[in-house]
């Protein structure tokens, strides 16, 4: 298992703030269309990643049950992994729901 260093923002904002591995070559040539194109694109690459690790998690429970897999520690640690990715993708749009919020109540 390969452990990917994170990536914060630097202070001229020249980093990136939504991807936790490296971004390829392909990635840093490509030139950014805009802000609102940018935040989804990271919000669909996030929900894909998470249902990628759900479905990891939940293909090894299988396994599991049928009695297909050798080590269950791998299952173990993909169903921790899918359960803070979930538990962090529920924060992220529980902060999201309460911002529009507020800016909703907000005078004009």
């Amino acid at each position: 298992m390969e452990i990917t260093p994170l990536q914060f923002p630097s202070v001229s904002g020249t980093g990136s703030i939504g991807s936790i591995a490296a971004p390829t070559p392909a990635e840093r040539a490509t030139p950014a269309t805009g802000p609102d194109t940018e935040f989804g694109s990271l919000v669909l690459d996030g929900l894909d990643r998470l249902e990628g690790l759900t479905d990891k998690a939940d293909g090894l429970a299988v396994q599991a049950a049928t009695g297909k897999l050798e080590n269950i520690h791998d299952y173990t640690i993909a169903a921790s992994e899918a359960s803070v990715a979930s538990q962090l993708t529920v924060a992220l749009r529980n902060r999201a729901v309460e911002a529009f919020n507020e800016i909703m109540r907000m005078q004009v």
